[in-house]
């Protein structure tokens, strides 16, 4: 599943990043304890967080995620914004509970992070 499909499963506003969303994913950690993303993460997740703060993009970068999803129509800080935007990580935001987005992603394939 591309990000793209992502974005329009999770009827997710793409915030930055537009450009890089033709990227392929296969897994998805979501949480709003960054010490559990940094600790369980792995490259190439997709992250979901309603953690709208500059260390959710932090978090990504360091766990070589490739998107952050914030879940409850929550947005990144401009401090998080301007840092994914020079880290060119995309960011979308959707009006989705986390319970929900992350059980639309795994119905259509998405591994939760670990899951082989």
């Amino acid at each position: 599943m591309t990000l793209s499909e992502v974005a329009k499963l999770l009827e997710a506003e793409v915030i930055c990043g537009e450009q890089y969303l033709d990227q392929e994913l296969e897994f998805a950690g979501a949480s709003d304890l960054m010490s559990d993303l940094l600790a369980f993460g792995q490259p190439g997740i997709l992250l979901l967080t309603g953690l709208a703060n500059t260390q959710s993009v932090r978090t990504a970068e360091i766990i070589d995620a490739k998107c952050v999803v914030y879940v409850r129509g929550r947005r990144p800080s401009q401090d998080g914004l301007e840092l994914a935007e020079k880290s060119k990580m995309p960011i979308l935001s959707t009006k989705f509970l986390m319970y929900k987005a992350c059980g639309l992603l795994y119905s259509r394939g998405i591994r939760v992070t670990g899951d082989r």
